[in-house]
C-alpha cells in the first residue's frame, strides 16, 4: 500500500529529535551572575577554600546561591547583577592579594545534562555582553626578531661549514657579514645563496657580504607574526579558563579579541597585555657576577636578576627561544621533586641539541622577557615598548638535549604548574598594543536577546497562522515541522563546539522561519495539482512528495552554497548569520521531506480517504 512508513524512518526521526531536544534543553535554564576566583601568581585555588568564601559572604550579609569548585576555579553564583557587583567588590578586597577575582556569567545547567556534555548555545558579544579588544602587532619588532634569528642561523651554519668570518651584524635593512679573505667571502656567498633562497645577497665590498629579505619573505614574516600571535592569545585565554574567545585577524596588522560574558576588563587586559617571550641562555661561570654588579660587565655577557632580586650573569647568545616550544607539562621526578617536561618543534630540537652538546653539567637559565609600554609614541604614532628581563629558573644541563627535555631545580609544584602554563601559552612573536577597547554591558546584551526572541516568536506566529488557514490540516503538519525545525536548530547550535549565536545569527533564524515552509508549500501545491488531475488522495500524497523533491533540493542547495561562501569570506557577524542560515536550510529540508511525510503517512497513509483537507 502507498504511503506506509518503513521502520527506519521512525527510528531516524525519533533519534534525531531526541538528540536535538536533549542538547537544546540547557538553553532553558539560563545563566547565573557569578564571581570567579582563579589562581594567582603565588596561590592556588582549592576546594578547601569553599568554606572560607561562604563564611566571608555571610559575614558581609551578601546573599548567594552556591559556591562551586570547577575547572580549578571557585564560582560564586548570585541572584542578580547588583548582588554580583557587591560580591565582586567584597571578594576582591578579601582575596585579591593572592588570587584573581573577576565577574562572569555561568550556565545554570543541571548536573545530569552536564554529564552528557550538553551545554547552552554560546552567545556572541552583542547578546551576552562582554569585552571587545582591537590589538595591533608591532611589525618592527617582528622583522627585528627575524633578523636576530637569521643572524644566529648564519653564525651557526658558517661555523659548521668552517667558513671563518669576522662578524655578523644588522645594518639597517641588511645583514652584513665581514671576512678576512675574499675567497672565503665567495665560498660563503655560494653556500648561503643555496641554503637561503628567500634572501638576496650582494657584495658591499671585497670583504663584506650583504644579505636582505625579499619582499615575499617580509610579507611572510609579518603574516606569520599575526597568525602566531592569534594562536598564542587564544591559548593564553583558554589556558587561564577566562572564556571561549573570538580571536581573529583584521587587516594586515590587527587582531580582534572578543570575550563574551567577561565583565572585568582589568583581568582581560592583564592576560592580553602579557606581551612576553622566553629565552634559554647559559649562565656565565667564567666571570664574577660581583664585578658585573659593580659595572664591569664582559662584552659577551649581560647582567640579569631573578624574582628575588639576586643578580645572575648570563651569556648574551640565546640557546633557544620560547617560540619553538610546542608543549609543556608539570610532573615529578623519580624522587618526587617537581619538574617541567618540554617538547620542541624540529628546528628548536636541532638548535637545543647543538647548543647543549658541549655544555653538559653547566647551568642553563630560563629568562622571562616582557615588553611594557612606556606610554610614549614614535614618529608613526605607535606605542614605544621597553624590554624587561627576569630569570625565572636556573637548571643544570644533565645530558645533550633534543626535541624533549625537562627543567628541574624548581622550588614547588605550584611554580612548576605556572611555568608549564607560561610555556604552553607561548611567546608572542612581536609586542602587541590594545588600540581599541569596548565593553558591552550584560543589560544591553539581554535587551538584544529579548528583541531577537520577539522577532522570532512574532515571525513564527505569523507563519503558523498563515499555514493553518491556507492549508488547514496539512498546514497543522507543516506547523509541527516548523516547531521541530526550531528545536533542531537550537540543538545543533548547542552541539557544535565553535558555533556562536550573534544578533545577525538570530536574524538568520528569523529568515529560516520564513524559508522553512517553502518546501512544504511546494509539496502541498504539488499534492493539490495531483488531485486536480484526478489522482486519488493516496496517489496525490505519494507523487506530491516524490515529484517536489528535486525542486526542493535544487533551491536549497543554491542557498546553502551562498551560505558557505559567506562563511568562508565573511568575518564576525557575517559568519554568525551564515552558520544559522546553513543549519536552518539543512534542518528545514529534513523536517519538510522526512518529518512531515512521516506525520502525513501516520494520519492518512494506508487508509481509505475520499478527500484531503488541503
Amino acid at each position: 500500500m502507498l504511503n506506509q512508513n518503513p521502520i527506519w524512518k521512525y527510528v531516524l526521526v525519533v533519534f534525531v529529535l531526541s538528540m536535538c531536544t536533549l542538547y537544546a534543553l540547557p538553553n532553558l535554564y539560563g545563566e547565573d551572575h557569578a564571581v570567579q576566583i582563579s589562581s594567582g601568581k603565588t596561590s592556588t585555588v582549592s576546594p578547601q577554600m569553599i568554606a572560607d568564601v561562604e563564611a566571608s559572604m555571610r559575614e558581609a550579609n551578601i546573599a548567594f546561591k552556591a559556591v562551586e569548585f570547577k575547572n580549578d576555579q571557585l564560582l560564586v553564583r548570585l541572584n542578580d547583577s547588583d548582588t554580583q557587583l557587591l560580591a565582586r567588590e567584597h571578594l576582591h578586597d578579601a582575596f585579591s592579594d593572592n588570587f584573581i577575582v573577576a565577574m562572569n556569567l555561568a550556565p545554570d545547567t543541571p548536573d545530569w545534562l552536564e554529564a552528557l556534555n550538553a551545554a547552552p548555545m554560546k552567545l556572541g558579544l552583542d547578546l551576552r555582553g562582554g569585552i571587545h579588544f582591537l590589538m595591533e602587532v608591532d611589525m618592527k619588532s617582528a622583522v627585528s626578531k627575524a633578523f636576530e634569528d637569521t643572524i644566529d642561523d648564519f653564525q651557526t651554519q658558517l661555523r659548521q661549514e668552517s667558513l671563518r668570518y669576522r662578524a655578523v651584524s644588522q645594518a639597517g635593512d641588511f645583514i652584513e657579514i665581514s671576512f678576512r679573505d675574499p675567497q672565503v667571502l665567495e665560498d660563503a656567498q655560494f653556500f648561503l645563496r643555496n641554503n637561503y633562497r628567500n634572501m638576496l645577497f650582494s657584495e658591499r665590498d671585497a670583504l663584506t657580504l650583504r644579505a636582505s629579505f625579499t619582499d615575499a619573505r617580509l610579507s611572510e614574516i609579518k603574516d606569520y607574526a599575526v597568525k602566531q600571535n592569534i594562536t598564542i592569545i587564544r591559548s593564553r585565554v583558554n589556558q587561564l579558563g577566562v572564556a571561549e574567545p573570538l580571536v581573529q585577524k583584521q587587516g594586515s596588522e590587527r587582531i580582534v579579541v572578543q570575550l563574551p560574558g567577561i565583565q572585568d576588563s582589568t583581568l582581560a587586559r592583564e592576560i592580553l597585555n602579557a606581551t612576553a617571550t622566553l629565552d634559554f641562555r647559559l649562565v656565565d661561570q667564567t666571570n664574577d657576577v660581583r664585578d658585573a654588579v659593580n659595572g664591569r660587565i664582559p662584552a659577551s655577557s649581560q647582567l640579569n636578576f631573578d624574582r628575588n632580586g639576586q643578580p645572575i650573569l648570563l651569556r648574551k647568545q640565546v640557546m633557544l627561544q620560547g617560540s619553538h616550544i610546542i608543549d609543556a607539562n608539570s610532573s615529578t621526578d623519580e624522587n618526587g621533586f617537581p619538574q617541567v617536561n618540554i617538547s620542541l618543534d624540529s628546528k628548536g630540537g636541532s638548535k637545543m641539541s647543538n647548543a647543549t652538546k658541549d655544555n653538559i653539567g653547566k647551568p642553563m637559565a630560563t629568562v622571562f622577557i616582557e615588553y611594557k609600554s612606556t606610554g610614549e609614541r614614535d614618529s608613526e604614532d605607535k606605542l614605544i615598548f621597553e624590554k624587561h628581563e627576569e630569570v625565572i629558573n636556573v637548571a643544570t644541563i644533565q645530558a645533550r638535549l633534543g626535541n624533549s627535555f625537562r627543567i628541574t631545580g624548581i622550588d614547588n609544584a605550584k611554580e612548576a604548574r605556572d611555568l608549564s602554563l607560561l610555556l604552553r601559552a607561548g611567546a608572542l612573536i612581536a609586542p602587541i598594543q590594545i588600540v581599541e577597547e569596548r565593553t558591552v554591558g550584560p543589560s544591553l546584551g539581554a535587551e538584544n536577546v529579548k528583541l531577537g526572541m520577539q522577532a522570532i516568536i512574532y515571525g513564527l506566529i505569523a507563519v503558523l497562522a498563515f499555514m493553518l488557514i491556507y492549508y488547514r490540516a496539512f498546514g497543522l503538519v507543516a506547523n509541527i515541522g516548523l516547531v521541530v525545525n526550531l528545536i533542531m536548530i537550537v540543538g545543533i547550535m548547542s552541539m557544535i563546539p565553535g558555533a556562536t549565536l550573534t544578533l545577525p545569527g538570530m536574524a538568520g533564524i528569523v529568515l529560516t522561519v520564513g524559508m522553512a515552509v517553502d518546501a512544504n508549500v511546494l509539496i502541498f501545491e504539488r499534492i493539490r495539482e495531483e488531485i486536480r488531475e484526478g489522482r486519488s488522495p493516496q496517489q496525490a500524497i505519494h507523487f506530491g512528495y516524490d515529484n517536489a523533491f528535486s525542486t526542493i533540493l535544487d533551491a536549497n542547495i543554491t542557498t546553502f552554497i551562498a551560505g558557505m561562501i559567506l562563511f568562508a569570506v565573511g568575518t564576525g557577524p557575517i559568519k554568525g548569520f551564515s552558520i544559522t542560515l546553513m543549519i536552518g536550510i539543512a534542518t528545514s529540508m529534513f523536517t519538510a521531506i522526512i518529518v512531515s511525510r512521516v506525520i502525513v503517512n501516520m494520519i492518512w497513509g494506508g487508509k481509505r480517504v475520499k478527500s484531503l483537507m488541503i
